[in-house]
């Protein structure tokens, strides 16, 4: 029984060698233009040092081209593509058909692993992708467990899921928080979200906090909750996903690297002696609840409910 791939998104360069040390296989990094809901900003010094620390200690360094993208910016993402590839980057995610057609023309030895977020619902759309040229379907958040292992059983490609961390809600390309201000007679400089306040729209109905931010690519409202599926892989493993995705975006880098230890440990478990598995997963999940942020307590997403659009 093979183990999936442990995936992480770290916040900076230095986070790369802890995770290493934590477990992780692969981490996805990025520059907020053209990379949508990063963990941390990586300008090209930074990606070049990052890919290079990340092969150093046997890690995969996926590079995040998944932004939406008007044609003002199609000859500098050819330009970009064409850095990545000569970084090393092990494969580009995307989501905008406009990467595949440039990576085919500038990088065309180039792996791609496509991520739309919230289109792969179904096993026939992830092939067609792998057909065009993607090595990896990142399937959406809002399927169930039933759902997932059944594109998994008819794939054509690789499939990547999330197992933790919060989820986007909602994007606009607009200034949603900046024009808010603006019409109240405000203004707020908009810039990297690390540099804000933290801010969230609340459900007093629900008593629900949605983080709320904005950068390049617009507003993003983000869920209340964090998934945490650590208690539930068997099935997912036995069906043989490729790929769990830690999400460390809002997160702090020492929480990262704590619950990346927790997922490696219970991998490894769940693959080599599944009893002690079932044995510890509860103390896995009371010892991640331990470290949890206020505010974000943790639910299994989708994995058990009825997906309904």
């Amino acid at each position: 029984m093979k183990k999936p791939e442990i995936l992480v998104t770290p916040t900076s360069v230095e986070d790369i060698e802890l995770l290493a040390e934590a477990g992780a296989d692969a981490v996805m990094i990025g520059e907020e233009r053209y990379g949508l809901r990063l963990a941390g900003e990586f300008n090209r010094e930074d990606l070049q040092a990052a890919i290079e620390l990340a092969h150093k200690n046997n890690l995969k360094a996926y590079v995040a081209v998944n932004a939406i993208f008007h044609n003002e910016k199609i000859e500098e993402l050819k330009d970009y593509i064409k850095f990545v590839s000569d970084s090393k980057a092990d494969a580009i995610v995307f989501g905008d058909p406009a990467v595949l057609m440039i990576v085919r023309e500038v990088a065309p030895e180039m792996k791609l692993h496509w991520s739309t977020e919230t289109l792969a619902t179904n096993y026939y759309t992830c092939n067609y992708w792998g057909r065009k040229g993607a090595q990896r379907s990142v399937l959406a958040r809002e399927l169930n467990m039933d759902a997932i292992v059944e594109i998994k059983e008819n794939a054509e490609v690789e499939i990547e899921i999330q197992v933790h961390g919060m989820t986007s809600m909602f994007q606009s390309k607009r200034s949603l928080i900046g024009n808010y201000y603006e019409f109240q007679g405000k203004s707020m400089k908009i810039e990297n979200r690390s540099g804000q306040d933290q801010m969230y729209l609340h459900d007093k109905e629900r008593d629900n906090k949605y983080p709320i931010f904005e950068d390049e690519n617009g507003t993003h409202i983000m869920s209340p909750n964090d998934i945490c599926i650590i208690d539930e892989l068997e099935e997912l493993i036995d069906a043989g996903i490729d790929s769990f995705k830690i999400e460390g975006l809002l997160k702090s880098s020492e929480y990262i690297v704590e619950v990346t230890k927790k997922y490696r440990k219970a991998i490894d478990l769940c693959v080599e002696t599944r009893d002690q598995y079932e044995k510890i997963k509860d103390q896995l999940v009371a010892d991640i609840e331990a470290i949890q942020p206020p505010n974000r307590p943790l639910d299994t997403g989708f994995f058990y409910k009825e997906t309904v659009y």
